[in-house]
């Protein structure tokens, strides 16, 4: 609204596109990591929307609603793969796993949100949205999961296994 004039109205609807994007992105993500491997997923997600992130500060306001819906889409197609991913490094704790992903998910985005609040009351709001640009940079940390058997890049099995 600040950064581009535009109404409460206006906004809510390009907010709801992205959010869209983001419900459209987590439905897909699931079935393409089961084809292609939820690592693979994972990593396109992650850097993959990173050039589109890093652009976002620098586009209009016809080329940002476009940007945040393409990285709405990549970005939300990690989580049914991380999820599934996760409960695949600890088999029968699927339950755990899944209230352990979300309770973070929801528990971080709330922390996040407020320090991302704090930050824009003391240095703007335009300094906040180019910092968050860098955000899936740290999707290079993905270089350390492991491997699990069906996401295309499984440890080697142990003899006698």
């Amino acid at each position: 609204m600040e950064r581009f004039h535009v109404s409460v109205q206006t906004s809510q609807y390009y907010l709801f596109l992205f959010l869209f994007a983001v419900a459209v992105g987590t439905i897909v993500g699931g079935p393409v990591g089961d084809r292609i491997g939820r690592k693979r997923v994972i990593w396109f997600s992650i850097l993959g929307a990173a050039p589109f992130s890093l652009w976002l500060p620098h586009a209009g306001l016809a080329l940002t609603a476009v940007l945040t819906v393409i990285i709405g889409l990549i970005l939300a197609s990690a989580f049914s793969a991380i999820l599934v991913y996760a409960q695949e490094l600890m088999p029968g704790k699927v339950g755990m796993i899944a209230g352990l992903f979300f309770g973070l998910a929801f528990g971080i985005a709330g922390i996040g949100a407020a320090v991302l609040g704090k930050l824009a009351d003391h240095q703007g709001i335009d300094f906040v949205f180019h910092s968050c640009a860098f955000l899936p940079l740290l999707g290079l940390l993905t270089m350390f999961l492991p491997g699990v058997e069906g996401d295309g890049h499984a440890a080697p099995a142990k003899a006698g296994k």
